[in-house]
């Protein structure tokens, strides 16, 4: 029986763990944070259970165009309806607790050993937790990263807060200034924003979302803007300090900015110091990542690593099935390596961004060939009977033979409409065949079917 080591019980080594032990391995997690890591405890789980407040905050915003009117007060809905935030993230924290505790039943299911502790590397095949030594066949490194830093500018978690902080607010921010524009930044800041506070989003780059498709970025810009969000743009913060009840963050160019709270979005740093990694002959790559290859291997015989730590796409859906690749290789099942050009990712803000392959800025440096169709969501009548007029549908695909090789969705629930077009990359299905599917009518999906008949390719 092959022992297994999984060092972090995040997403990569809660579905490592459960992959190793349906191949009949022999598995220890050692964790440190609580199980589901960051992932579930401090990140992801509670930042989308905030968001999914905020959602019902921003449909009873635009309730009012479908001819929403209260009985008491104010006709219009928006002024009419308050957030509690101690209740909203009293229940975020216990569905993050509750998630963890259901993590942690599927493991005990599974067999899997569970130790608490800080695990360091003694060599490729050993793992030492306190005084324990655990000599291991395989050994994943899964520790995740956490929130850097800005220089001068330590959260004190009262005002000046990172993304794992701010669900000990009791009080909703009455002007939240949000560091960083990237995923973490946007979402949050379009977070905050639908709850009711005023919020100045601080961006280094001349637009939002600097990683996402330029279109979909212009869209998310515009409707910030014209909800009333401040965005700064090419303006980088160069400290964050308190000022009595408030904060106040400088920039580069000498402007400040005041408000109540700071939240600091500027990037992830991996757990990988003091781990005896190095000495073990496992490769750190640039900003102390893990350097791994498509099948979560690192330079130690042995020594796999999945999830943040390695800095492949930082989404908990990459984290596990780096994991279970690891598991697959190490334990002789059938693997297929991790292909980046299938990964779906999506930024949950109102509207959500989705998108899944060859992205526009590839297409722009003149690194693919594709044909490329946009069709707006304006023109969707499901979509115009939900009152959604903010949004697109972008189809890529091969100009030969038509096969789909990307796609961007902007969309209220995006997240869930990227889903036939990963299926279509995945499968390298033809823009035909996704025409040629039934879609409901009226559907937002329908738009999808839209832009795939819009690039047919004539016999």
């Amino acid at each position: 029986m092959a022992r297994v080591v999984i060092i972090g019980g995040g997403p990569g080594g809660y579905e490592a763990a459960s992959a190793a032990a349906q191949l009949g391995a022999e598995v220890t997690v050692v964790d440190s944070d609580g199980i589901g890591g960051s992932c579930v405890l401090t990140d992801c789980v509670p930042s989308k259970t905030l968001i999914a407040t905020a959602e019902v905050m921003t449909e009873v915003e635009e309730a009012g165009q479908l001819g929403v009117r209260l009985e008491d007060g104010d006709d219009d809905p928006a002024n009419s309806v308050r957030v509690d935030l101690s209740v909203v993230n009293k229940r975020v924290k216990a569905l993050a607790t509750a998630q963890s505790e259901g993590i942690s039943r599927r493991l005990a299911d599974d067999k899997v050993r569970v130790i608490h502790g800080r695990g360091r590397l003694d060599g490729p095949e050993t793992v030492v937790v306190g005084d324990e030594r655990l000599d291991a066949d395989v050994v994943l490194i899964a520790t995740g990263a956490r929130p850097r830093i800005l220089k001068g500018s330590e959260p004190d978690g009262e005002r000046i807060l990172t993304w794992e902080q701010v669900y000990e607010l009791e009080e909703l921010p009455e002007r939240l200034i949000v560091v960083g524009s990237g995923v973490t930044g946007a979402e949050f800041a379009s977070a905050y924003d639908a709850l009711g506070s005023d919020v100045v989003l601080v961006s280094s780059r001349d637009r939002v979302l600097p990683g996402e498709d330029q279109d979909a970025a212009a869209v998310l810009e515009d409707v910030f803007k014209r909800r009333g969000m401040t965005v700064l743009g090419k303006s980088r913060a160069e400290s964050v300090r308190r000022q009595g009840d408030g904060v106040v963050v400088t920039l580069t160019d000498g402007r400040t900015v005041e408000g109540s709270h700071a939240l600091l979005a500027v990037g992830s740093l991996p757990n990988t110091e003091d781990m005896g990694l190095v000495e073990s002959g496992v490769s750190l790559g640039d900003g102390g990542f893990i350097t791994v290859d498509r099948v979560s291997r690192t330079s130690a015989r042995g020594v796999y690593a999945a999830g943040d730590c390695t800095g492949v796409l930082m989404l908990a859906s990459v984290a596990a099935m780096q994991g279970r690749i690891a598991m697959s290789h190490a334990l002789g099942d059938a693997v297929a390596p991790l292909n980046q050009s299938t990964v779906s990712s999506n930024v949950f803000t109102a509207p959500e961004i989705a998108t899944v392959g060859l992205t526009q800025a590839a297409l722009d440096a003149g690194g693919s060939t594709a044909m490329v169709v946009k069709v707006p969501l304006a023109d969707n009548a499901r979509a115009k009977m939900q009152g959604v007029r903010d949004g697109f549908v972008k189809l890529f695909c091969l100009p030969n033979t038509g096969i789909v090789v990307g796609g961007v969705v902007v969309a209220p629930r995006a997240s869930e409409l990227i889903h036939p077009i990963s299926l279509a990359v995945g499968a390298r299905l033809t823009v035909d065949q996704m025409a040629q599917s039934f879609t409901v009518y009226p559907s937002v999906s329908g738009s999808i079917a839209e832009a795939a008949r819009r690039l047919h390719l004539r016999s």
